[in-house]
């Protein structure tokens, strides 16, 4: 599930070098954490979270087919 969302953010992103997923597990629960450059959020967010809510349903799909709960959190990612 990881990966999947990695793919589809990095196709998405104006700098795929500065998109970061982790993912973590509890039991049936999987949370994956997505952060990326300021310039991308409007991007992979989309117009009214259209594409963010696409990407997690397309992550719930996934974790189903699996037996698993999957929720995904972007977050902004700060630049030292």
């Amino acid at each position: 599930m990881k990966e999947l969302v990695e793919y589809i953010a990095t196709s998405l992103a104006d700098a795929p070098d500065q998109v970061k997923v982790e993912e973590s597990q509890r039991g049936h629960e999987v949370a994956i954490r997505l952060s990326l450059a300021p310039d991308d959020m409007g991007r992979l967010i989309g117009k009214q979270g259209r594409v963010a809510n696409a990407m997690r349903l397309l992550l719930k799909v996934a974790a189903a087919k699996q037996g698993k709960h999957a929720m995904l959190e972007i977050e902004e990612r700060t630049i030292p």
